[in-house]
């Protein structure tokens, strides 16, 4: 490479890094991203130390409506991709809906072995609570109560369920034994501390897939940061993390 191709090259990396110096990101998240999410973040704030980025995680659906009435968020990541289409749809998204990942699906306790557990199990007596994610706003809420259905338990579990305002909401409350069991998200049971205890991953035929997906928002539209971690979970080392928590991935194109 000549030296002018060099010195080019250099200026082009270090315009690109001063752009990003001192911008702010505000990302709004699906809680099954929580652990994964924030591994990938720890990846990528050394490379932007200027940078203030702030994650906030909740269920889809809520997030969606908080999006539609104006909240500040850059980049929405939802673990359904029918939610980044809505806002696009509206026009409240400036890029095309991406898919970042497939999830799903587990069944899981602390207080039993569930590394065996199917669905037929649930209707146990020992088994009094069992707790899920909302499914009017959380996808894997929604997934959980149409794999019931699908097994013929949805009506006769109706007595033992509980319902977390959000997945991450739901694996809490098995975690604090508030449940005896719950069916959460895998990327949720496979943080070291959940995953001691076991899982059981159920039949993702018994569910439409939670294909997962991401929008740069309309507030995000001339955020560069929210551009540039878009690219980054899209890069070897934040897909490593993914597929660590159990994340299927689209192809890297």
């Amino acid at each position: 490479m000549k030296s002018h191709q060099i010195i080019l090259l250099t200026l082009s990396l270090v315009l690109g890094q001063t752009a990003l110096a001192g911008k702010s990101l505000t990302i709004a998240a699906a809680a099954d991203l929580r652990f994964a999410l924030d591994e990938i973040l720890d990846l990528y704030r050394p490379q932007h130390p200027d940078a203030a980025i702030e994650v906030i995680y909740g269920s889809s659906g809520k997030m969606t409506t908080q999006i539609l009435n104006g909240a500040p968020y850059d980049l929405f990541f939802s673990a359904d991709i029918a939610f980044p289409e809505r806002l696009h749809r509206e026009g409240f998204a400036v890029t095309e809906p991406s898919v970042y990942a497939i999830g799903r699906i587990v069944i899981w306790s602390k207080r039993q072995d569930a590394s065996n557990m199917r669905l037929d199990d649930l209707m146990q007596p020992a088994i009094r609570r069992v707790a899920i994610a909302q499914p009017a706003h959380a996808p894997y809420g929604l997934r959980a109560r149409e794999a019931l259905q699908a097994g013929g338990l949805w009506d006769d579990i109706q007595p033992k369920l509980v319902f977390g305002e959000n997945i991450a909401h739901a694996a809490q409350m098995v975690e604090s034994e508030a449940a005896d069991v719950g069916i959460i998200a895998l990327s949720l049971a496979r943080f070291p501390p959940l995953a001691a205890h076991g899982y059981s991953v159920i039949d993702d035929a018994l569910h439409e897939p939670l294909t997962q997906g991401y929008v740069v928002t309309r507030h995000g539209s001339d955020n560069t940061l929210a551009r540039d971690f878009a690219r980054y979970m899209m890069q070897a080392e934040a897909r490593a993390v993914m597929k660590r928590y159990g994340f299927e991935l689209p192809a890297n194109e």
